[in-house]
């Protein structure tokens, strides 16, 4: 029988985030996965961006999330001996006047001034950039080669034995007298957390949770002549990976939606670099992967209503790599301490959504949680 005190079930972002952050409070963890190539962690091109979407609002605690993201990675970095974390400016080219007019304005006030230049400077030319309406350059951004660390992190895993690739069944999952879970009558953990990512919808013990799945597409390409110093954004992201290679993303498209990528995807995709360079480029791959949103786009993190040691961190959608360190603190500091997650990520804003209803299989329902 293995004994840990959290068992944790998924590792795309936030389990690699957890499972780091506990281990490195001397905490037992066993991670149970079952490794998905085209999983949303590993598709995505790790953008680290303090500005969300096309009204160019400021990130949800971009000061505090971006620090501690930088600091993760790059503390992995040392530890593994392998670079992740590139910190590159992100440039927002601008689709029109009114957009150019809008942003300035709002960029010239604090606390964009901490995460933009000059909002008056004129763009120096850029050789292959289509810039004809100007744009503006966002500090404190860049991205994580994320499939490459989740890969690093599980080779170290399997090696020292706290990550097993196996599906989980959650008919195993047993609850004791003495307030451990088992699992397969191989593992007993004080702790379970829930780190699966879309596949949650299918988890018995929090599908009232409003955890829709989105996919997003990318495109990896060859540039020749776009340069490589910077991020590029209008529409879509296109990150430089070296070597005159791109990954330009990320398509969102809600349910129902085909399996696989898509020559929709392709097209869009294609015609928004297109806006963005005058230079030919070809495609050499495209992949797809399901991110799990929520309906006020904010993460889930807390315990079961009624499970006192079934607990959840998932609900990062497509800003995971900048939140998940940060978050992961969050929960461990809720699990170890008894210190609430923030209001905002807090399942507890859910719980009139929970009825106890009829008991699924595994562990009994005991006292809630205080």
């Amino acid at each position: 029988m293995t004994r840990v005190e959290y068992l944790l079930v998924g590792y795309g972002i936030a389990g690699a985030t957890l499972a780091a952050e506990l281990r490195a409070r001397g905490h037992q963890v066993l991670v149970l996965d079952t490794f998905q190539p085209d999983s949303a962690s590993r598709v995505a091109a790790g953008l680290m961006n303090p500005v969300a979407g096309k009204r160019f609002a400021l990130a949800w605690r971009a000061d505090e999330l971006l620090p501690v993201a930088a600091a993760f990675y790059q503390t992995q970095e040392q530890r593994l001996g392998q670079r992740f974390f590139f910190e590159l400016p992100i440039l927002k080219l601008f689709s029109s006047v009114g957009e150019q007019n809008t942003i300035i304005a709002r960029s010239a006030d604090q606390p964009w001034q901490d995460f933009v230049e000059d909002p008056g400077a004129e763009l120096p030319a850029r050789p292959g950039v289509r810039q004809e309406l100007g744009g503006l350059r966002i500090r404190r951004g860049g991205y994580v080669r994320i499939g490459e660390l989740l890969s690093a992190l599980a080779a170290e895993g399997e090696q020292e034995g706290w990550l097993r690739h196996e599906t989980f069944d959650w008919t195993k999952l047993v609850a004791q007298p003495d307030g451990s879970l088992t699992y397969a009558g191989r593992v007993q953990a004080r702790h379970l957390v829930c780190c699966e990512g879309a596949a949650a919808i299918h988890n018995p013990y929090f599908q009232w949770l409003p955890i829709t799945p989105n996919q997003g597409e990318v495109l990896d390409v060859e540039c020749a002549g776009l340069p490589e110093a910077e991020v590029l954004n209008k529409g879509a992201y296109v990150v430089p990976l070296g070597e005159h290679r791109f990954r330009v993303g990320a398509t969102y498209r809600w349910p129902p939606f085909a399996a696989g990528t898509t020559t929709e995807a392709r097209q869009e995709l294609s015609q928004r670099l297109h806006d963005m360079t005058d230079q030919p480029f070809r495609v050499t791959g495209q992949r797809a992967g399901v991110r799990p949103a929520v309906r006020d786009r904010k993460p889930l993190l807390g315990t079961h209503p009624a499970l006192p040691n079934v607990h959840i961190f998932n609900g990062l959608g497509s800003k995971g790599v900048m939140m998940a360190p940060r978050l992961a603190q969050v929960l461990a500091d809720w699990l170890e301490k008894g210190i609430e997650p923030w209001p905002e990520v807090n399942i507890r804003r859910y719980f009139t959504l929970y009825s106890s209803g009829p008991a699924p299989a595994g562990p009994a329902t005991p006292a809630p949680r205080s």
